[in-house]
């Protein structure tokens, strides 16, 4: 029993008029979920059914992202993201504060760390640089959203790993295929931020927050995430492929005993699991009303709309991207159903799978910081900004998000 298109754009339209009203994201999808079911002509149990399907299909990706709480939990909690932020701000010196402001972001989120948690961890420094060199607030928080930009589509994060998973691809070879991206990303950022320094609110002296002293070392704050990177990519270079539910876990665990925090395992990996509850719950919401997606006529009529357009189908990758992360303010959440929903058209366009995956990654990334998502809020008081200050900075990150999906789809197709 096929839905209508109606039914499920219904659906989904429901579902982010609840979000924007600040019901639980994951309610309001699964009740979108429902309605777009019944109103696209299922009964009960058939709506039902595609719901449970769905939500059991990215179980996959709940799983790994269970998995990851294992190495984010230890790294935040040791300090190692503190000091690998520290040590790049401090190379680059004050003349490059932007550029080291957005790197260590970009590498924070690049190593598994969750964006809004890269940015709550680089913006004590930020803010300090900030108020010393007289830097707006503006500058500071775009340098870190566009550098944590460019790092989670090179991440192990869950983004990543719910658009690899749906492509049935290698993480790692998903991670490689936005290098590209993130860099332009990276430079973007740079040049827009410059731009902004000397607009908006400034620093003050009361917003400044004490910076954590008792970090480790840069060498053994790199051996977890390096570990679990290397796990992951030994599948390019050899027969031997590590799965990311066992690469990032052993990750974590290099990082504890480097640290010498083997009495605090529990306390981390129970920080790392909180940390990770609320994007498996989003995952599962996404999952249902990614599965009445499926099965209504969706994809045979965007494919339609894109020909009446006269648009190549592999635009169906990043557009497809661009909505569901426009609908979710999530990168996890766009990426999931986007990947879940046409990863199979994406791969009959010719396409390859890593591709896809990419380029719906990417594309996922441009409308993440919507206030209708969380990373918009807590962005604004990791720097004590004002909700309305927030708003103006967002057609800068979306272009940072724009300007990565097009090179990543550029890249894409030219390969």
């Amino acid at each position: 029993m096929q839905i209508t298109t109606f039914g499920a754009v219904i659906g989904l339209v429901l579902a982010i008029i609840l979000i924007i009203k600040k019901l639980q994201p994951v309610y309001s999808l699964m009740i979108g979920a429902f309605i777009g079911g019944i109103v696209g002509g299922a009964d009960i149990s058939h709506t039902v059914d595609y719901m449970i399907n769905g939500a059991m299909g990215i179980s996959p990706s709940i799983l790994r992202v269970i998995a990851s709480g294992v190495l984010a939990g230890s790294l935040i909690k040791t300090g190692a993201v503190d000091r690998i932020s520290e040590e790049i701000i401090k190379i680059l010196g004050e003349k490059r504060a932007i550029l080291g402001i957005a790197l260590s972001t970009m590498a924070l989120a690049g190593v598994g760390v969750n964006l809004d948690v890269a940015i709550i961890t680089v913006a004590p420094v930020g803010l300090y640089i900030g108020r010393k060199l007289n830097y707006s607030k503006l500058a500071i928080l775009l340098a870190m959203a566009g550098g944590g930009k460019a790092g989670n589509i090179i991440s192990p994060n869950p983004n990543t790993l719910a658009a690899a998973g749906n492509f049935s691809v290698d993480l790692s070879s998903v991670m490689m295929a936005n290098i590209i991206p993130a860099i332009v990303g990276i430079f973007v950022t740079v040049v827009m931020s410059k731009l902004l320094i000397d607009k908006g609110s400034k620093i003050g002296d009361h917003e400044l927050v004490d910076v954590r002293e008792d970090l480790p070392n840069l060498f053994v704050s790199l051996l977890g995430p390096l570990v679990a990177i290397g796990l992951l990519f030994l599948g390019n270079v050899s027969s031997i492929v590590i799965d990311p539910l066992v690469a990032l876990p052993v990750g974590g665990f290099v990082c504890i005993i480097a640290t010498k925090n083997l009495k605090n395992t529990n306390e981390y990996l129970s920080f790392g699991l909180k940390k990770m509850q609320g994007v498996c719950i989003l995952l599962f919401g996404t999952g249902t009303i990614a599965g009445i997606i499926q099965m209504s006529g969706v994809q045979d009529s965007t494919i339609l709309l894109l020909e009446i357009l006269n648009m190549p189908q592999f635009l169906l990758a990043p557009i497809s991207g661009i909505l569901m992360s426009f609908a979710t303010a999530s990168s996890t959440a766009g990426a999931t159903i986007a990947s879940s929903t046409f990863a199979e058209v994406i791969v009959g366009a010719g396409i390859s799978p890593v591709g896809g995956a990419s380029m719906i990654n990417a594309g996922a990334s441009v409308f993440e910081q919507l206030p209708h998502g969380s990373l918009f809020h807590t962005s604004a008081g990791s720097v004590h900004m004002t909700i309305k200050e927030r708003f103006s900075l967002i057609p800068y990150e979306a272009l940072v998000g724009i300007v990565m999906t097009v090179v990543s789809t550029s890249v894409q197709v030219i390969l």
